[in-house]
């Protein structure tokens, strides 16, 4: 059987906020479960924003329930923080939580190189400085892992690096300054040093995006309890990814998204100049 990677994201644990389902999430988490009992997966992966942040007091209970949920699982579970599991906690209080380190790491899986990129997913709300800042330190790790991979490889964050479009997105149509970081061109450029094939996949955005840059196939996976594609009812979404020469993504839920790719080291031809 190949490589296998249960995935889930965004689950949003907590009270209902504006779209997101938090009371539903619980609940979904059991189906998770189920769901990765059934598909047997060599491995789970956690897209971050496990909770609705309120308070430190409030989200560090929201956070320890989260994580009893996942102890529930019988393969390894590894995690990465989104902006909502940072703002009133640190990287420190949820790695405790969570038991687990959460530093930037590799891991190979197969013929795949899996790259966890944890970058600081906080948000800053300074006004002169609104929004997501990119840690040199996590690009520099960036850049080394995509110059040193020997193998295709999957780099797994909390905010995508596309810049796609957010055209009817609920949460980043009129805030696309959110949906990603202001350094992400600077972040495609190093993943394109890579001499193998690599594909992204995050989260945050809340719907199931594919988004190809420069021969780099970037992936968004839909919230765990998302209600705006879904009529108001939670989405219910759990991917499962199967890594050979092709990759296979299912997500499933009720915001369904299937995708086949083979992907190659192949960069494209830069954009032409304008044509006036």
């Amino acid at each position: 059987m190949p490589p296998r990677i249960a995935i889930v994201s965004d689950i949003h644990h907590g009270a209902p906020s504006h779209t997101k389902r938090g009371d539903a999430a619980l609940d979904l988490m059991e189906e998770f479960t189920r769901f990765v009992a059934d598909a047997r997966p060599d491995l789970v992966l956690d897209l971050g924003d496990r909770i609705s942040d309120i308070d430190r007091d409030t989200d560090l209970r929201l956070q320890a329930e989260v994580a009893e949920a996942f102890r529930a699982i019988d393969v390894p579970v590894h995690h990465i923080c989104g902006n909502h599991d940072r703002d009133h906690l640190s990287v420190a209080d949820n790695s405790d939580i969570l038991g687990q380190p959460l530093g930037n790491e590799t891991l190979d899986l197969g013929d795949w190189r899996i790259a966890l990129w944890r970058a600081d997913a906080k948000i800053c709300r300074d006004e002169a400085r609104r929004g997501f800042n990119l840690p040199e330190p996590d690009l520099l790790w960036l850049s080394a892992m995509a110059q040193a991979t020997d193998r295709p490889t999957l780099v797994v964050s909390h905010v995508p690096l596309s810049g796609h479009a957010q055209t009817g997105n609920y949460y980043f149509e009129r805030n696309p300054q959110y949906s990603t970081y202001p350094q992400a061109a600077r972040s495609r450029a190093a993943l394109a040093q890579a001499r193998q094939p690599v594909v992204c996949l995050a989260g945050h955005v809340h719907w199931n995006t594919v988004t190809p840059v420069d021969g780099i196939t970037h992936l968004t996976q839909q919230s765990l309890t998302e209600s705006f594609t879904t009529g108001g009812e939670p989405a219910g979404a759990f991917g499962l990814m199967e890594l050979t020469d092709t990759v296979h993504w299912r997500v499933l839920g009720d915001d369904p998204f299937e995708l086949r790719l083979t992907p190659r080291a192949t960069r494209w031809t830069p954009p032409m100049d304008p044509f006036t």
